[in-house]
C-alpha cells in the first residue's frame, strides 16, 4: 500500500494527537481508529494507539530518509510489541547513539546542550600532553568547526581542573589513522543530554551490543577506555573537562573478556589486559586513597569547588547558610568558593563526599549522600573481585599461566589468592549473619551501615557470596526488593521519609535501573536461581513492553518499578522521555537491559510478553 507521507502524517496528527505533543499515546483523547489512504485510493482502517503509533514512527523514519512516498509494511504496523522493541534498538537506537570525536562526529558535541553555558559559542576540545597527533588533528579543524584546542599539562592537579571548570569542553578520545583519513574511535552514548562517552554506562550498553552483533562497538569503547587510562590516568565519568578527577564503577575486565570470547583476537587482548592491571594497580589499589587501611576498596573522587555539571540552583540549600555565615549573597559566594579565593574546610568535605557519590554512578541516593567518601560499598568490592577473578581466569585459560606485565610476569594463583582474601574481608566487613544480606560498612563510625539496597545482590553477579550466602540472599533481599516491574534500588524503610526538606532521590525506591537488574539476573542465573531469575527479568520486560505500547514506544533512562510507569517523580527528571514523533535512541543501559532480558527469557515468556500478559497472571 503506497502513502504519501506527508498528507498521512498530518491527516494521522490532527485526528489522533489531541494533546499536541507530536506523539500518540494512551493520554490523546482521539478515536483512536484512523483510515489510511493509498496514492491509488484505497482505504485500510488502523484501531488502538499501539497501532496507530506504529504507523506514526514508520512515516517518520521513511520521512527521514528523504523520502516523499511510502510503500507500507503491514508487518511493521502489526508487529508484536516486544519482538518491535528488540528490532528497533537492535536496527535503529544503537546507530541514534553512536558518535564519533572526529571531523563527521563534531557536529553532534557542538549542538550538545551542555554548551549553552559556553561564554563563547566555540566547543572546547582539550587534548592529552602527549597526544601530538590528535592535537595537530584539531587544530587542522579549527578552520571549519568552532572549536577552541587546548593541550592539558603533563601533570593534571585537581587545582588545574578547578581553574578550567569555568571554561569546561570534552576531552579527546582515540583516533586511528589509515592511508586515506584520521578518524575517530566510535563510542556508544546513553543518550538524551548523556551526549559523551561514560564509564559504567559504556560497558552495560556493550552487552546489548554483543547480543546483537556489533561487538565491533564493544571492542571500540575499549579501545576509548585504553586511551582514557593512559592519557588521563583513569576511566572517566564522562570525556568532559570537568569529570578529569573522576573515575566509576569498573568493568573494563568485564569488557575485554566478553570482546574476547567473540574475537578470540589474542594480541588485542593482550595489550588491554595489561592496561587493565595498572588500572587495578593505579586506580585502586594505592593505600590512602581508594584502598582502606582495612584493606577493601571505597569510592574517593578528588576535585575542588562546587560541581559543575550539575543544574543551577541545586546546592543552593546547601550553600545559602554558608553565604549567610560569610555574610555575602548566593551568588557573590558561590563565585568566591569556586575560584578558590575563599577556603571553607567543612563546605570541601561535603564536595569530596558529593563528587564521590557521582563516581559511584549512584548519583543520587539516601544510601550514600553525605558519607560516600568514607563507605566500603559492597558493589564495588564485588566488581574488583570480579577484576582479580577475570584476571585468574585469562592469564590461565590464553595465556598458559604466564603473563608478563609492567616486568612482572604474573601466573593465576597471584590473582586467585587477591581474589580470596578480598572475600574474606568482605564476609568479615561487609556481611551480616544475622540479616543474611551484605551491607556497606562505614569507616568513620567502624560499623556497618543498616540500608537494604539491591547493591546487596550483586556478589552474585560476581560469584563472591558462597551457596548458603545466597540462599541467605535469595531469602532475604529479594523479597524485599521485588516490585511490580522488577527489582527496586533498595526498600521503602531504608530510603526512609520524603519531603520538601528530603526530596526524592533517583537511586532510591521506588525507582529501578537497569545495572541492577542485570547484574541480578546474571548472578541469579549464575547460582541456579532460574524460576527467580525468570520472574524478575519478565516483570523488568514487560512494564518497559506496555509503556513502549502505551507511549509511542518510549524507551527512557528509569523507571518507577512500584508503579511499573516511566512517570519517575524524582531529580534530573527522566532522560528518553522528551522526542517528537519518534524516540531516535531509547537509552543506552535500558536498550541493553531489554535486549539482554529477551535473550534470556525462553519462547514461551517471549510469547507471553508479545501477548501483553501481565505477570500477575504468570507468577
Amino acid at each position: 500500500m503506497r502513502l504519501q507521507i506527508e498528507d498521512t502524517l498530518a491527516r494521522l496528527l490532527q485526528q489522533e494527537d489531541t494533546d499536541g505533543d507530536k506523539k500518540i499515546t494512551v493520554e490523546d483523547q482521539g478515536p483512536r481508529k484512523f483510515v489510511v489512504r493509498s496514492t491509488s485510493g484505497n482505504e485500510r482502517t488502523l484501531e488502538g494507539t499501539y497501532h496507530l503509533s506504529n504507523l506514526l514512527q514508520e512515516l517518520v523514519i521513511a520521512r527521514n530518509r528523504g523520502q516523499v512516498e511510502m510503500d507500507l509494511d503491514w508487518n511493521r504496523i502489526d508487529e508484536p510489541p516486544a519482538d518491535r522493541i528488540n528490532r528497533m534498538i537492535r536496527d535503529y537506537y544503537w546507530p541514534g547513539l553512536t558518535r564519533t570525536m572526529d571531523e563527521s562526529g563534531l557536529g553532534n558535541l557542538i549542538l550538545d546542550t551542555k554548551n549553552d553555558s559556553l561564554v563563547s559559542d566555540r566547543l572546547r576540545v582539550y587534548v592529552p600532553f602527549e597526544d601530538e597527533k590528535a592535537l595537530n588533528y584539531y587544530k587542522g579543524l579549527t578552520d571549519r568547526f568552532p572549536i577552541d584546542v587546548i593541550q592539558l599539562p603533563q601533570e593534571i592537579s585537581p587545582e588545574y581542573v578547578r581553574s578550567i571548570n569555568s571554561e569546561p569542553g570534552i576531552l579527546s578520545l582515540a583516533l586511528v589513522e589509515s592511508e586515506e583519513e584520521i578518524s575517530g574511535v566510535p563510542f556508544v552514548v546513553p543518550g538524551g543530554r548523556f551526549n559523551e562517552m561514560y564509564g559504567w554506562d559504556s560497558y552495560f550498553e556493550s552487552i546489548g551490543l554483543n547480543l546483537d552483533g556489533r561487538v565491533d562497538l564493544t571492542r571500540a569503547m575499549a579501545d576509548n577506555f585504553q586511551y582514557q587510562i593512559e592519557h588521563y590516568g583513569k576511566i572517566l565519568n564522562a570525556n568532559r573537562s570537568y569529570y578529569l578527577t573522576r573515575t566509576q564503577p569498573p568493568f573494563y575486565s568485564s569488557q575485554i573478556k566478553e570482546v574476547y570470547e567473540q574475537t578470540k583476537d589474542k594480541s588485542w587482548l593482550r595489550n588491554h589486559l595489561i592496561t587493565a592491571i595498572k588500572e587495578y594497580e593505579t586506580v585502586w589499589m594505592i593505600p590512602g586513597k581508594r584502598l582502606t587501611d582495612i584493606g577493601l576498596n571505597r569510592f574517593l573522587a578528588e576535585g575542588l569547588g562546587i560541581t559543575p555539571e550539575a543544574e543551577e540552583g541545586h546546592y543552593d540549600v546547601v550553600l545559602r547558610p554558608y553565604a549567610k555565615g560569610a555574610g555575602m549573597n548566593l551568588e557573590t559566594f558561590i563565585q568566591a568558593y569556586s575560584s578558590g579565593a575563599l577556603v571553607n574546610p567543612q563546605l570541601d568535605r561535603y564536595f569530596v563526599h558529593d563528587r564521590t557519590v557521582r563516581e559511584s554512578g549512584h548519583d543520587t541516593s539516601y544510601r550514600i549522600e553525605g558519607r560516600c567518601a568514607d563507605l566500603v560499598l559492597v558493589e564495588l568490592n564485588a566488581m574488583l573481585y570480579k577484576y582479580e577473578m577475570d584476571f585468574a581466569e585469562l592469564i590461565k585459560e590464553v595465556f598458559d599461566e604466564s603473563f608478563l606485565c609492567n616486568g612482572r610476569n604474573y601466573n593465576s594463583s597471584y590473582w586467585e589468592e587477591k581474589a580470596a582474601k578480598r572475600k574474606e574481608l568482605v564476609d568479615q566487613f561487609l556481611w551480616n549473619e544475622d540479616e543474611g544480606m551484605y551491607l556497606d560498612y562505614d569507616l568513620d563510625q567502624g560499623k556497618q551501615v543498616p540500608f537494604v539496597s539491591a547493591t546487596s545482590l550483586v556478589p552474585l553477579w560476581c560469584g563472591m557470596a558462597g551457596e548458603e550466602q545466597a540462599q541467605a540472599l535469595i531469602r532475604s533481599v529479594l523479597p524485599k526488593l521485588k516490585e511490580k516491574g522488577g527489582v527496586a534500588s533498595c526498600d521503602a524503610g531504608s530510603r526512609g521519609d520524603i519531603s520538601a526538606d528530603r526530596p526524592q532521590r533517583q537511586w532510591d525506591y521506588p525507582n529501578g535501573w537497569a545495572p541492577h537488574q542485570m547484574m541480578i539476573w546474571q548472578g541469579l542465573f549464575r547460582y541456579g536461581y532460574k524460576k527467580e531469575a525468570r520472574e524478575i527479568i519478565y516483570r523488568w520486560l514487560f512494564m518497559i513492553t506496555r509503556n513502549a505500547v502505551d507511549y509511542n514506544g518510549t524507551i527512557p533512562e528509569k523507571y518507577d518499578v512500584v508503579a511499573a510507569t516511566h512517570k519517575v517523580f524524582a531529580e534530573y527528571g527522566n532522560v528518553g522521555t522528551e522526542f517528537e514523533y519518534i524516540t531516535q535512541e531509547g537509552f543506552g543501559w535500558m536498550n541493553a537491559s531489554f535486549q539482554l532480558g529477551y535473550h534470556l527469557l525462553d519462547e514461551i515468556d517471549r510469547e507471553n510478553l508479545n501477548q501483553l500478559i501481565a505477570p500477575e497472571e504468570l507468577f
